[in-house]
């Protein structure tokens, strides 16, 4: 059952500010012993979140996998990157393709609200300024409001510290 969703807002409509954000919350959450999963619209989503990790601080290290389906979580590995699946075409129920990984934070990087969120303690969301993740973040905000959940919102800057 999630406790909590903190909602970042940032200034820059920028992807770069948006990702190294998420590399820095996502490093804060890893130091503190707490297993996170991260999702993402595209597997290319996946991929520079994936690159970004590995680059954005010198110092940094955070262990970390591309979970692409079902089969692929590590369960060794503390940050698991994972693709949110597309919307189905059809109203016709369907198996789910987003894997349940277990964590205690779940980062979303995506468009939409991600599926399972309510199994995590905790979600991030990270709202930048451009025009259409805005719209975007506001109405998972409704929809989180609208089913009782706990809110909190940080405005942040370009290069604020998670």
């Amino acid at each position: 059952m999630t406790e909590r969703v903190d909602f970042y807002i940032l200034n820059s409509a920028a992807a770069k500010p948006r990702l190294a954000f998420a590399c820095r919350l996502i490093e804060k959450a890893y130091l503190r012993n707490m297993r996170v999963v991260v999702v993402n619209d595209t597997l290319s989503d996946a991929q520079a979140i994936d690159d970004l990790l590995w680059t954005f601080g010198e110092h940094s290290f955070v262990p970390h996998a591309i979970c692409a389906d079902e089969g692929s979580p590590d369960p060794a590995t503390p940050v698991q990157l994972t693709i949110l699946p597309a919307p189905a075409a059809s109203a016709a129920p369907t198996a789910s393709a987003t894997p349940v990984v277990p964590a205690d934070l779940l980062v979303n990087l995506s468009a939409r609200l991600p599926e399972h969120w309510e199994r995590y303690p905790r979600v991030a969301e990270i709202v930048d300024a451009d025009e259409q993740r805005r719209r975007l973040g506001r109405e998972r905000f409704k929809t989180y409001r609208d089913l009782k959940v706990t809110l909190e919102t940080h405005q942040r800057g370009d290069s604020a510290e998670a």
